[in-house]
């Protein structure tokens, strides 16, 4: 009886004793460490540089951006240019190519362009921009062949400008089918059969257009051409081009992307970037329109 008791008293009166933690050590903390950072790398790395056999990289995966519901202009310009793309284009039976010059005066190489365009007559136009002083012909072929000049600064919209008043002024002859934009400096590389077949035989329009991270590229890019125009959309190019008809219409029928860049794309702006509206507005303006 008394040692009844005495469990029980010895129950009643126990305390409860916490068992030691087990503490992680140092190096494995290091190793989960280690791991998690090589899972995250690798992670980036498919998302960023998918196998090329992959056809489903990582993106794809993520859910879709919301889509951004279009301005009234943006509306309208994208009608524009969904019109232009699908009407047939105009078939005609002595199809020509437009050389359009765009020079600040005297061709160099007339005599050499010369010798390019003889005994081709009827299958050729020919435009002259001349921005400074009245140009001086050596060849009879470039005489009467300037259009209405206005002064073009380098880097500035004027050059975009010259670039539409050559391209307005060659598509008023309806066989005019690609147009071609050539400096002062440009010689032909190959003779005149070889290039007309080569532009009259393709479908395709040459543009340069590529994205340009670095500060002589997107640097440039202002935020206020938002929202018609993102950074992710700005695009870097050339400005020499050979397009055909379509496409001409397409840049002369711009007016929303055009009057962006004119604005919001020039050297010197208030942030103090410099943007060259001849080097962005076409790379720019045929990805958007094609998107």
């Amino acid at each position: 009886m008394k040692l009844h008791q005495f469990w029980q008293l010895g129950i009643k009166d126990m305390k409860a004793v916490p068992l030691p933690r087990q503490r992680t050590s140092p190096k494995r903390r290091v190793w989960i460490l280690v791991i998690a950072a090589f899972i995250a790398i690798a992670v980036a790395w498919a998302y960023l540089y998918p196998p090329p056999h992959y056809k489903s990289p990582m993106r794809d995966w993520l859910p879709a951006e919301p889509t951004r519901e279009l301005t009234d202009e943006e509306r309208a310009s994208r009608v524009v240019f969904r019109q232009i793309l699908t009407t047939p284009p105009v078939r005609s039976k002595s199809s020509k190519i437009a050389f359009m010059f765009l020079t600040p005066g005297t061709l160099p190489f007339e005599r050499l362009w010369e010798k390019f365009f003889e005994g081709h007559d009827g299958r050729y136009t020919i435009y002259v921009h001349a921005s400074r002083e009245k140009p001086e012909h050596v060849s009879p072929i470039f005489i009467g062949r300037e259009i209405h000049s206005e002064k073009v600064t380098w880097g500035k919209i004027s050059m975009v400008d010259a670039e539409r008043r050559l391209l307005a002024n060659a598509l008023q002859d309806i066989d005019n089918q690609h147009f071609v934009l050539l400096s002062d400096s440009c010689v032909p590389l190959h003779n005149f059969d070889y290039v007309y077949d080569y532009l009259m035989g393709t479908n395709l329009s040459f543009i340069d257009c590529f994205y340009d991270p670095g500060p002589h590229g997107n640097f440039r890019y202002s935020q206020n051409m938002l929202p018609e125009v993102t950074e992710a959309d700005f695009r870097k190019g050339s400005q020499w081009f050979s397009v055909k008809r379509q496409h001409a219409l397409m840049i002369v029928a711009d007016s929303l992307y055009y009057t962006k860049f004119k604005i919001h794309c020039r050297p010197g702006m208030e942030d103090g970037r410099n943007c060259y509206a001849d080097e962005h507005y076409l790379p720019t303006l045929f990805h958007v329109s094609t998107q």
